[in-house]
């Protein structure tokens, strides 16, 4: 284990001079801008991103330093092995699914709980601990965008993870955590799940958001990270149809033809290079669809003609 008791080491992994660290962290503010997206309801989510100076420290702190703390088997997100998938392998052709979400996440990861877990006493020197928790909040809490931000997040919540995990692998329950997204399933009452789990996340300061909380049983379609779960993990209909169609108009004609039918902007590769994408992604979850296997190959095919 490394042990930072030096600004002179911490600042030899990081690679960036102690002028730079101790100037972007008391000028915080002035390194991050505010982005409106559009969430998928329509309502508008306001994300607070880092300049390109501060994002590249905070990538150097996740991938040289954060990386290597401990996060628990039930976290799927942000991590090696971890993907929307594999979060929904464990929940297929179960009775119950019930899905619980964390209400505002990243807001109630305050600069206290990143500066205890994320830069322990242990590890880091007081005035290390300080300037590397300072480099990766805003406001005293974890932004969404920041990069650092996702591997704090499981860092903090691996033992509220471990704990969940065990309650309900005791009760034969399967658990998984994608990010704010939580997920049981079996032959379960729902009730004491939630009550248990509500109960855990109050005493770390957090709450759930209960507009969020959806169970369903089967015979109802059950959906993980966007998965259909019932029988086998596959993408939903709606969006094989609408990616079947997509691709039938650019066979029948012709890519940038489409394109300018159906309003799409940018380049034909990078179009095509999205629409690849989303077939593997299709693919993912159903290696051997014939459909998206031969549409592949087409997509492949016509990207290495617009080379």
């Amino acid at each position: 284990m490394v042990v930072y008791r030096e600004l002179s080491s911490l600042v030899r992994d990081l690679g960036v001079s102690a002028r730079v660290l101790y100037g972007v962290s008391n000028r915080i503010p002035d390194h991050y801008h505010l982005v409106t997206l559009e969430k998928g309801n329509g309502e508008p989510r306001l994300l607070y991103v880092p300049d390109p100076r501060l994002k590249a420290i905070q990538r150097r702190i996740a991938q040289r330093l954060l990386c290597y703390e401990e996060v628990s088997r039930f976290a799927m997100a942000y991590r090696i092995g971890g993907s929307t998938l594999a979060n929904a392998r464990p929940h297929v052709g179960r009775p119950v699914l019930l899905k619980l979400d964390i209400r505002h996440f990243f807001d109630h990861i305050l600069y206290p709980m990143v500066k205890d877990a994320a830069f322990p006493a242990e590890r880091y020197s007081e005035s290390n601990r300080i300037l590397l928790s300072l480099l990766c909040v805003y406001r005293d809490a974890l932004v969404q965008g920041a990069p650092t931000s996702p591997v704090i997040s499981n860092i903090i919540l691996r033992d509220f993870d471990e704990t969940v995990g065990e309650w309900c692998r005791q009760r034969k329950i399967h658990y998984t955590r994608y990010c704010d997204d939580m997920t049981f399933s079996g032959d379960f009452d729902p009730y004491p799940v939630h009550t248990f789990v509500a109960d855990r996340l109050r005493e770390m300061g957090f709450f759930l958001n209960e507009k969020k909380t959806v169970v369903a049983k089967a015979g109802q379609k059950q959906l993980v990270t966007g998965l259909v779960v019932n029988d086998k993990v596959r993408v939903p209909a709606s969006y094989r149809k609408r990616l079947r169609q997509e691709l039938y108009f650019c066979q029948k004609y012709g890519v940038r033809s489409h394109m300018e039918r159906a309003h799409i902007s940018g380049e034909e590769r990078a179009y095509l290079r999205r629409l690849l994408g989303q077939v593997q992604y299709v693919l993912s979850a159903d290696r051997e669809d014939p459909a998206f296997l031969l549409a592949r190959d087409w997509l492949l095919a016509a990207l290495d003609q617009h080379r």
